[in-house]
């Protein structure tokens, strides 16, 4: 028994640990924000890789999401809720809830293991002591244009995403239920508010930054090798996803329970 405590006591004081370690690395990221012009070209970059270079499988994702959530919805009304009411579902589940949380998963199971890659390489390569020892701040060299990228695009690929998933349940409700495009457009914009829009952006941000720091935090810690660059880029995977599916909750609560409420 004695033993069994003593080891949920140190999971316990190891994961506050972590914790506080990865509040201190968000402060140096956000204290570096003044100088954010210094990295401009890095930012870029790294836009790039984590909005466009994305898009192939959130393109997929997304238009097959979308085409689900429409073939369920015609299976729950049958018979009891007038089809035209699929837009109205579709819309509302993909714009709040799918469109979001699916693209920050897929997104950072890719972004995340690449971010805790790289960086891990480096670090058992040693060019972050490289970086160091000729004065410049790995923070704000290395983690702040990541995470600037990841607030800015991960809200940009969401749109994207939604627009596809709509898209993708328009067409699943004519060629697969037998709707008309008229029909599911009634549906999606009878019951559409800004604040849904609002809502999910505001999550994907959230989710963004949640996926850059989980990979420059595991990506920086790296040790042990080839081996512990691939620990490093499963932890930062696994966390990320963790971490959305923690903080969409929380989110979900404060803004439709009180920020949007009606």
């Amino acid at each position: 028994m004695a033993e069994s405590i003593t080891r949920v006591g140190g999971r316990v004081v190891s994961a506050v640990s972590e914790l506080g370690d990865i509040s201190i690395l968000l402060f140096r990221i956000l204290r570096s924000f003044p100088q954010v012009h210094k990295v401009g070209r890095l930012t870029l970059v790294q836009m790039m890789e984590m909005g466009v270079r994305s898009m192939p499988l959130v393109v997929v994702t997304s238009f097959f999401t979308g085409t689900v959530a429409a073939i369920q919805a015609a299976y729950q009304f049958q018979d009891w809720i007038p089809l035209r009411y699929v837009g109205a579902v579709v819309g509302k589940s993909v714009i709040i809830e799918l469109g979001p949380v699916l693209t920050g998963l897929v997104v950072g199971g890719r972004v995340g293991a690449s971010i805790a890659a790289e960086l891990g390489t480096m670090k058992v390569t040693e060019q972050i002591d490289a970086l160091e020892a000729l004065a410049i701040d790995s923070i704000r060299y290395l983690a702040l244009p990541r995470f600037i990228a990841g607030v800015v695009m991960i809200p940009v690929v969401v749109v994207f995403a939604d627009v596809l998933a709509i898209l993708g349940g328009m067409l699943a409700a004519v060629y697969s239920i037998g709707m008309s495009a008229q029909s599911f457009a009634f549906g999606l914009k009878l019951f559409f508010v800004m604040d849904d829009v609002w809502g999910g952006l505001i999550k994907s941000v959230i989710f963004g930054g949640i996926i850059a720091l989980m990979g420059c935090y595991y990506g920086l810690r790296t040790e042990g090798g080839a081996e512990g660059v691939g620990q490093a880029a499963t932890r930062a995977v696994v966390s990320s996803c963790l971490l959305i599916l923690i903080s969409d909750y929380i989110l979900a609560e404060l803004l439709f329970g009180f920020v949007f409420a009606r």
